[in-house]
């Protein structure tokens, strides 16, 4: 799907505030969320300092979003568990997905965590959605419903070529 589409489908959700650190997996798409007037994006220096930027829409009647690869997921369990979680701050973590389908795709690096990353998110329970090249608002919009109605963080994964 094209980039503009992809953000264009956040914003009709009122979800407009992302903070993240830049990921190859997103490419062109980080380009024109960083262009959109109507996005606010605040870059951060590590995920966890993402997710405590992203967080602050909660308190403005909104749900923020992180951009992030999931090599970074390791970087916010324990604000997850300590702070998102614990005062249950509804928040969109949009996750490239590094080391998808395991060898021999992607960069050696991605192939453990790529292989891991559905299975944290799960002993987490965090809520998490698979972006098909055809069905980003169903699953946004059954995700969306899902960490609103628990009230906790959920996960976007965005496996990589999904958004060009």
């Amino acid at each position: 799907m094209n980039a503009e589409f992809f953000w264009n489908v956040f914003k009709d959700r009122s979800i407009n505030l992302f903070s993240g650190v830049p990921d190859s997996t997103f490419g062109e798409a980080y380009n024109q969320m960083i262009l959109d007037p109507d996005i606010r994006y605040i870059p951060a220096v590590r995920e966890d300092v993402a997710l405590g930027i992203a967080s602050s829409a909660f308190f403005d009647g909104y749900i923020g979003g992180v951009i992030m690869q999931n090599s970074g997921i390791g970087n916010i369990v324990n604000t997850l568990s300590s702070f998102s979680m614990m005062y249950h701050i509804p928040v969109l973590l949009i996750i490239g997905w590094r080391g998808y389908g395991g060898p021999p795709n992607d960069a050696p690096e991605h192939w453990i965590m790529g292989s891991k990353t559905t299975d944290i998110l799960e002993l987490l329970e965090i809520p998490y959605a698979i972006v098909e090249q055809n069905g980003l608002e169903n699953s946004l919009d059954g995700l969306l419903k899902n960490i609103q109605h628990r009230m906790c963080p959920g996960a976007l994964l965005v496996r990589p070529d999904i958004v060009q």
